[in-house]
């Protein structure tokens, strides 16, 4: 993080006038995007759930990250569970795109990884969705609380999840279980 913090306070000074302008378009829009990660990504260390890590694999890359959930209550308690989030060039007109790369059992994300977070969607009919106030630390509260206050049956992504919750809890709870034994740990 202070790698690239360092890199955008250098490339300030040298930017000056010998940079033309017109081939600095498509950098400055790159440029907005990792300024603005660099305070975000600062926020969002000082203010992490704390079932939460993140991890960046490259820290001059703050538009790639890795980050690890582990729920210390409900059904999914005892699993850990990796997400990977890609910021867009966009950002923050864009959300980030992100997948889950555990395999889990779950009404809001497909065993392929597939999301279901109104907070995520470009555009939502519900007015939940992205919008440009919203910040990295939105999205990792927003995975974190999947596995808790957010868990949603009623409004399923994996339906076959939801459907199996309704017909049998403890069943669910099971198959919940040998998931986070199999692929969770």
């Amino acid at each position: 993080m202070l790698t690239l913090a360092s890199k955008l306070k250098r490339d300030d000074g040298l930017r000056g006038s010998r940079a033309p302008a017109a081939a600095s378009d498509s950098t400055r829009r790159v440029s907005v995007r990792d300024r603005l990660l660099v305070k975000e990504v600062a926020e969002l260390e000082a203010n992490l759930p704390c079932t939460c890590k993140v991890y960046f694999p490259d820290p001059n890359k703050l538009h790639c990250f890795q980050l690890t959930v582990t729920p210390d209550e409900g059904y999914y308690q005892g699993g850990k569970f990796q997400f990977e989030t890609e910021v867009p060039d966009a950002y923050n007109m864009v959300p980030p795109k992100v997948k889950c790369l555990t395999r889990i059992w779950h009404p809001n994300i497909t065993e392929t990884g597939e999301i279901c977070l109104s907070l995520l969607r470009e555009h939502s009919i519900d007015g939940t969705g992205w919008a440009p106030t919203r910040t990295l630390k939105d999205v990792v509260w927003g995975l974190n609380s999947l596995f808790t206050d957010l868990l949603n049956f009623d409004d399923p992504l994996n339906i076959e999840a939801a459907e199996h919750h309704l017909r049998d809890k403890e069943d669910f709870r099971n198959k919940v279980e040998d998931y986070i034994k199999r692929y969770a740990r």
